[in-house]
C-alpha cells in the first residue's frame, strides 16, 4: 500500500506540471481561464487530501498484529534451527518449554471470543421443592418432593426464528414441557410456533409452575382443562396483533394440535385434531392500573373415542396496580377465570373409554368452575394472597368441589423465593363417613422453596 502511495504521488506532481503551464498559458486577459484554474487548483487540493487519509489508513494497516506479512514489507529473517536436546536434558527443556510457551487464545474460525460466546443457548435450572403436611383423602401429596426441576434452552436460530425447549424433572421421569421453534420474521406481523407447547387457553394453563402466584393450581385447573400439564400438545400456532382503538392492544391467537392434552382431548385417529383459539385484549387505565382481558375457546375429542368431544369456553381477566413511585414496594395483582365444560359421553356405564360404538346418543355433561385471587405486597419483598375455587367435574357436573387458600411469599431475591399456603379444600365426591353426607374436607399447610439458576426469560403477568 505505501507503494501505490508513493506511485500516486508521483502521478500526482506529473499532473500538475503538465496541465498547469497550459492552464496558466489561457489565463491571460479572460475570466473564464480563471476560472477553470481555480477548479484545477480545488481539484489538487482534493487529491492531497486523500493522500493524507491513504497515509493514515497505512499507519493504522501496520500498528496492526501480521502487519509484517502485508506484501510489500520486508520479512524477518527465520530463527535458525535448533540444536538437537541431549537425552540427559530433554525433561528439563520439555519443562521450560511448557513454561515459556505462549498462551494462545482458543478460536473458533474466524470468529473471537466474545463472538463464540453469542453462539451458546441461554441455559437456566430451576428447582421448585414442596413440602406439605395435613390431611388430604382425595388427592395425596407426597410429606416431601422436589416437585420439578426446570431446565431451559433458548438461543435465536438465524435472523427469522428463535428455539425454546423446556425439560421437566420430576418425581415421575423426564417430560419436555415445551419445545418449539418461533418464526418471527414472516409477513403481515404474523408470528407461528411449531412444536409442543402449552396452549394459549385461558390464563393459567399458559404459565409454568415456577410463575404461579401460588404452589398449587386451582381447582378449576384440574377437573376441567387437565391439571398441572393442563393442554400441552404438539401442533402450530399461529398470533397477530389485530387492528384496535388507541390506545388498546389486540391479539388473536389460532392453534392447531395434534389431538392429546392429558385426559381432556384424546386422538383416537389422525383426523382426532384439536383446536384452541384464544382473543386477548390489553390497555391502560392509568399510569398505574392496567387491565387484561381474554376469551378462550378449545375443541377436542375425549377418550370415549372418535364420536365423542369435549368443547372448552373460558374467560379471563387480570387487574394490575403498580404505582410508579412505589412500584418495588407496593402492588396489587387481581386475576379471576370463567371456564364452562361440555363433554359428551354415553348415559351411565354403557361402554368403556375407546370402546364406545359410533351412534350411541351422547349425554352432554355441562361443568362450570372459576378461580378468583388476589396478591397484594405489602413491602419490599413480601406479598400477602388468597384465592377462592369451585368448579364441577367434567365427568359427572352433579359433584362440585370448593376451595379457599391464603398465601405468603418471601423474595430474598430476584432468584429465590420461599412461600407458604393454607389450604382448605370441600370435595363433593362421598369418599369418608367420617365427613358431612357427601362431602370430604382436606385442611392443609403446603410450604415451597423456588430457586433459579442461569438466564431465564421473562413470562407474560
Amino acid at each position: 500500500m505505501l507503494e501505490g502511495v508513493s506511485r500516486m504521488r508521483k502521478h500526482l506532481a506529473l499532473c500538475v506540471l503538465l496541465i498547469a503551464p497550459a492552464a496558466f498559458a489561457q489565463a491571460p486577459g479572460t475570466n473564464t481561464a480563471a476560472n477553470e484554474n481555480a477548479a484545477l487548483e480545488q481539484k489538487i487540493r482534493d487529491l492531497e487530501d486523500r493522500i493524507v487519509a491513504l497515509e493514515g489508513q497505512v499507519r493504522i494497516l501496520k500498528s496492526q498484529p501480521g502487519a509484517s506479512a502485508a506484501p510489500g514489507v520486508t520479512q524477518a529473517q527465520p530463527a535458525p534451527a535448533a540444536p538437537t536436546p541431549s537425552p540427559t536434558s530433554t525433561e528439563a527443556t520439555a519443562q521450560a518449554g511448557v513454561q515459556t510457551a505462549p498462551q494462545e487464545p482458543v478460536r473458533l474460525g474466524g470468529a473471537g471470543t466474545a463472538a463464540a460466546k453469542a453462539l451458546n443457548p441461554d441455559i437456566s435450572m430451576i428447582g421448585d421443592f414442596i413440602a406439605t403436611t395435613g390431611q388430604n383423602h382425595v388427592l395425596s401429596a407426597p410429606v416431601m418432593e422436589m416437585h420439578e426441576s426446570e431446565l431451559g434452552v433458548q438461543a435465536i436460530i438465524d435472523p427469522y426464528a428463535r428455539g425454546d425447549f423446556f425439560l421437566s424433572f420430576g418425581e415421575e421421569g423426564v417430560n419436555l414441557e415445551e419445545g418449539f421453534i418461533t418464526f418471527t420474521a414472516l409477513p403481515g406481523g404474523i408470528v407461528a410456533k411449531a412444536g409442543k407447547m402449552r396452549s394459549a387457553f385461558g390464563k393459567v394453563n399458559t404459565l409454568h409452575n415456577h410463575v404461579l402466584p401460588w404452589i398449587d393450581r386451582p381447582v378449576v385447573s384440574g377437573n376441567l382443562v387437565g391439571g398441572e400439564d393442563g393442554i400441552d400438545d404438539a401442533g402450530f400456532s399461529v398470533t397477530r396483533i389485530l387492528p384496535a382503538p388507541k390506545g388498546l392492544f389486540l391479539e388473536g391467537t389460532g392453534q392447531l394440535f395434534r389431538g392429546d392434552s392429558s385426559d381432556v382431548f384424546k386422538s383416537s385417529q389422525r383426523s382426532d385434531v384439536s383446536v384452541v383459539g384464544h382473543l386477548r385484549g390489553y390497555g391502560d387505565i392509568s399510569e398505574s392500573t392496567n387491565l387484561d382481558l381474554g376469551v378462550s375457546y378449545a375443541r377436542g375429542h375425549n377418550d370415549l373415542g372418535s364420536a365423542f368431544t369435549t368443547s372448552l369456553y373460558g374467560i379471563d381477566a387480570t387487574l394490575r396496580y403498580k404505582p410508579l413511585r412505589r412500584a418495588i414496594y407496593k402492588s396489587f395483582v387481581g386475576r379471576g377465570e370463567f371456564i364452562w365444560s361440555q363433554r359428551q359421553q354415553p348415559v351411565g356405564s354403557a361402554c368403556l373409554p375407546g370402546t364406545c360404538p359410533s351412534g350411541i346418543a351422547p349425554n352432554f355433561q355441562r361443568a362450570f368452575g372459576f378461580y378468583t385471587s388476589a396478591d397484594y405486597q405489602f413491602a419490599r419483598r413480601w406479598f400477602l394472597g388468597g384465592r377462592l375455587d369451585r368448579s364441577g367435574r367434567a365427568r359427572d357436573a352433579r359433584i362440585t368441589d370448593d376451595g379457599t387458600s391464603i398465601v405468603l411469599t418471601y423474595w430474598p431475591s430476584e432468584f429465590a423465593q420461599v412461600r407458604g399456603q393454607y389450604r382448605f379444600t370441600r370435595y363433593g365426591a362421598p369418599i369418608s363417613t367420617l365427613s358431612p353426607p357427601g362431602k370430604e374436607d382436606a385442611n392443609e399447610l403446603l410450604m415451597q422453596i423456588q430457586f433459579s439458576l442461569g438466564a431465564h426469560g421473562a413470562h407474560p403477568f
